[in-house]
């Protein structure tokens, strides 16, 4: 992942199930995210907070399912399952509560993500002592881990909302600041999410690890997407930072409406349909 740096730009994709696993990983992305957004994108909350570990435990198995389903379907030879053969690396975010009281808990938490959910890597939120101590012992225990700076979802009531972070020259510096430190203590790359083009190009420009953004402009090592903002799969507008590139819920939604008429006027089933 990290040797990509400068070299090739990076393409991360959220997934939250199996078949969203199979897709993202046979699309060929270099990463797919089990992001704690699935609480706003599948469960109907209105930001991450409540998410939980075990939530976050079980969407990491059925993503990891869909990409090992997708290796199988294209029969791999002896080699290719000897290493595993998912194209995509899988990282999975620490949800809210799971490591902000203590630096025990999140590495407890860590490894059950690896252990249970199948996760190749973490992500972790911000960059507090705490937190940076918090990584250090993920990576000691043998867990790579992605940071995250600018705006953290998961610090959105302290933030007043989801807002443009690193609008000012010390909050910029503060942010590069914490960057640099990040890698000091051995991320393998970082979100940027939400802030200046200009100050997401400064820390690209002054980190070694791979800046991946989202809403951070046009000079980062790579970016990443809420799958369901580039498929058109939720309600809601499109965010500045993304775009649609299918609008996959009207169809979806006709073909339901379909399906209702057919049976309510007895088109279907069909004495094709019956046994």
């Amino acid at each position: 992942f990290a040797a990509h740096k400068g070299k090739q730009l990076l393409v991360v994709v959220t997934a939250y199930d199996a078949p969203q696993g199979r897709l993202a990983d046979s699309a060929g992305v270099d990463s797919i995210l089990v992001g704690d957004s699935v609480g706003m994108t599948t469960h109907g909350y209105d930001s991450t907070l409540p998410v939980t570990l075990d939530d976050m435990i079980l969407h990491t198995r059925a993503v990891a399912r869909g990409q090992n389903a997708r290796i199988l379907a294209a029969k791999p030879g002896p080699e290719e399952l000897a290493r595993g053969a998912r194209h995509a690396l899988l990282v999975v975010d620490l949800p809210f509560g799971s490591y902000g009281a203590s630096v025990e808990d999140g590495v407890r938490a860590g490894m059950r993500l690896v252990a249970e959910g199948g996760a190749q890597a973490v992500k972790i939120e911000g960059a507090s002592p705490l937190i940076r101590e918090t990584i250090r012992r993920l990576i000691d225990v043998g867990i790579p881990v992605m940071g995250h700076l600018g705006l953290t979802p998961q610090s959105v009531h302290r933030f007043g909302g989801f807002r443009l972070q690193a609008r000012t020259d010390a909050a910029a510096d503060t942010l590069l600041s914490d960057a640099v430190g990040l890698c000091d203590d051995g991320v393998f790359g970082m979100v940027l999410e939400v802030i200046p083009e200009a100050v997401a190009a400064r820390v690209t420009e002054a980190v070694p690890a791979p800046t991946i953004g989202i809403g951070a402009g046009r000079f980062c090592d790579g970016q990443v997407q809420v799958l369901h903002d580039l498929i058109g799969l939720g309600d809601g507008p499109v965010f500045r930072h993304t775009r649609r590139y299918v609008d996959v819920g009207t169809p979806i939604s006709g073909a339901i409406a379909e399906y209702a008429a057919d049976v309510r006027e007895r088109r279907f089933p069909t004495a094709d349909n019956s046994f």
